[in-house]
């Protein structure tokens, strides 16, 4: 084990997880809330469009992406990221 500090909520802690005991089911919550939309939301969207439908911030969902967690979706995490909404 070892000291990390956390990815969610930046407190320090002793383990080998990327975020502490307390923000786990935090996370657990809001993949879950990430998983449900994507699957129910078919088309290409932005971070930011993501970020206001399911209330999880733009910084998680880059962590989310880049986790095994959502390596079985069918989508292409690339055109999430990269999507650029037209202003």
């Amino acid at each position: 084990m070892q000291l990390n500090k956390c990815e969610r909520c930046g407190c320090f802690f002793m383990s080998d997880a990327c975020v502490c005991p307390n923000c786990l089911e935090k996370d657990a919550s809001d993949i879950n809330t990430l998983k449900n939309f994507l699957e129910d939301y078919n088309q290409a969207s932005s971070l930011e469009d993501i970020s206001h439908n399911t209330g999880i911030s733009t910084k998680n969902l880059h962590r989310f992406f880049k986790s095994e967690e959502l390596a079985n979706m069918t989508f292409n995490v690339d055109d999430i990221i990269n999507h650029k909404t037209e202003l």
